[in-house]
């Protein structure tokens, strides 16, 4: 998720009080106050990819399975599933008094209706809608999927921690087609959307869900008994990432999801602060996104010359991470330190200006201009101009082309126009073959429309196989494939680091905000 305004200072002082923050607001039993990446404007998690809509689902709906902090599925609104012999016919019983927050019961046609709802939406929900024969009630707490093939991935799809996520809705919603989006988000999870005291621009409050019923395992990653402790937690909306440093330092906010690179000195030494960065998959993953449908950038040989373009330090130099909070160039399209790290093709991407400008030499490239399309102000933009300047040296014809991002991904939705955009998005989206934006959606409708039916033809038996030795040898060949066709380059994998007040404690450490297990 690129983050358009992570790069813009206000001028506030630090300790300077907010307006909207009154006096009152430290009194006991009122809301710990929280600054996510960005205001949460969609509420319907099966219309959209965007993080902080994912960030809302976690929080007030519920996934039939979920994923644990070592990457493994683990049942969540399941009591118990069996699968038949042949691996064709799947059955899943929900667990006992599972209410939705209008007090409603949850119930088996509410989940077979969410299902339908958001399959269509999702990557891999196709791939499991494409061997699907069926998917009903057997009775209220009970349904039955059946399938066409063996599909062994069945779990890893109803639990993925990616958005679209595959929640659960009451039956009406899930009825609503998501083109519509539902406007009334009433799901089952720990925490209760409060309609009547939602300020667009401003505030949105969670309360915890007095008739949710944790597992009884502790809680792990998205997985686990969310217990909750905090009455209700306060959404806050910042104009900009330095107001929201200033507030975390003057102890008016509690928790902030992003904190600037340049503040990270003053945010060390502020008291009664602490940094949570994180490494591995809960990274992020920074993308040059290549459109394969636009010429020059049909030729592969032309694609390829970006990687020798592509210098990852400089990069995250000139955005400002600090060392402590990046990995070293890594070559990965799985992430590096992650359980697919692969290095396959890691020679013909290392950063090479000379060979750049070798390279482009040989290619059918005749001068043509290419559109870069950036957000302005964001990091993503201080990565893209990086990039620019080294595609020019290679002896491209580059222009920037700035805009915010709804402009941004209004324009990549179309196949002509532009040529390349920066972008970066977490760890847990990219560090799977199936889930990797860039590597799943190939031969899709997806913008950038690359296609390698030998890439389509490996995902489908990555899908197929249960066993990690195989999929471990399809991933490393998957990535030896997508260094040939070039369907994006990376420019970095980094985390940036979370300000938690130390009043708050046991916030969980993830790469996703949560707070469940949170205490003050």
């Amino acid at each position: 998720m690129d983050q358009p305004g992570l790069t813009r200072r206000g001028a506030l002082a630090a300790g300077l009080a907010l307006p909207w923050f009154a006096p009152a607001a430290r009194a006991q039993g009122t809301p710990v106050n929280i600054v996510l990446e960005s205001e949460v404007v969609i509420l319907d998690p099966h219309a959209t990819t965007a993080a902080i809509t994912r960030t809302f689902a976690t929080h007030v709906f519920d996934t039939l399975f979920s994923m644990d902090g070592q990457g493994m599925i683990r049942p969540q609104m399941v009591e118990a599933w069996e699968r038949s012999s042949d691996g064709l016919t799947w059955d899943f019983r929900l667990r006992p008094n599972l209410r939705w927050h209008d007090g409603q019961p949850v119930t088996a046609p509410d989940c077979v209706a969410s299902l339908e709802r958001w399959a269509p939406r999702d990557s891999l929900g196709r791939m499991l809608w494409a061997v699907k024969t069926g998917l009903a009630a057997t009775d209220a707490r009970s349904f039955r999927l059946t399938l066409s093939r063996p599909f062994p991935m069945v779990l890893d799809v109803l639990g993925k921690p990616n958005a679209p996520l595959p929640v659960m809705l009451p039956e009406r919603l899930a009825r609503i087609p998501v083109e519509q989006r539902i406007r009334e988000p009433v799901g089952s999870g720990p925490f209760r959307f409060r309609a009547a005291d939602w300020r667009p621009g401003h505030l949105m409050i969670l309360e915890r869900f007095e008739g949710y019923v944790p597992r009884e395992e502790p809680a792990d990653f998205l997985a686990g008994g969310k217990r909750v402790h905090l009455p209700q937690i306060a959404l806050r909306v910042m104009p900009d990432q330095a107001t929201g440093a200033t507030a975390l330092m003057a102890g008016e906010v509690d928790y902030m999801q992003y904190l600037p690179f340049d503040l990270l000195p003053r945010l060390d030494r502020a008291r009664g602060v602490r940094l949570l960065g994180l490494g591995g998959i809960h990274m992020f993953q920074g993308n040059f996104r290549i459109n394969h449908a636009a010429a020059p950038m049909d030729d592969p040989a032309i694609r390829r010359v970006l990687w020798r373009c592509a210098d990852q330090a400089a990069i995250l130099t000139a955005i400002g991470v600090p060392e402590r909070y990046r990995a070293p160039a890594c070559p990965a399209f799985f992430l590096c330190d992650a359980p697919l790290d692969s290095r396959a093709g890691a020679a013909e991407m290392a950063y090479d200006p000379a060979e750049a400008r070798r390279m482009l030499a040989a290619t059918s490239y005749r001068g043509q201009k290419l559109a870069f399309l950036t957000t302005a102000g964001g990091i993503s933009q201080l990565a893209a101009q990086v990039m620019i300047q080294n595609m020019q040296r290679a002896g491209f014809d580059v222009e920037e082309q700035v805009m915010d991002w709804g402009t941004l991904l209004a324009r990549r939705a179309r196949r002509e126009g532009w040529h390349v955009f920066s972008v970066y998005a977490n760890g847990t989206d990219m560090f799977s073959p199936l889930t990797h934006f860039y590597v799943s959606n190939t031969c899709a409708d997806y913008p950038g429309w690359d296609c390698d039916r030998d890439i389509e033809r490996m995902l489908r038996e990555f899908a197929d196989t249960a066993e990690a030795g195989e999929r471990r040898r399809l991933a490393e060949a998957i990535q030896g494939a997508a260094v040939r066709h070039t369907p994006n380059v990376m420019w970095g994998q980094f985390t940036i680091p979370a300000g938690i007040r130390e009043r708050l404690r046991d916030v969980p450490r993830a790469a996703y905000p949560m707070f469940w297990e949170a205490r003050v």
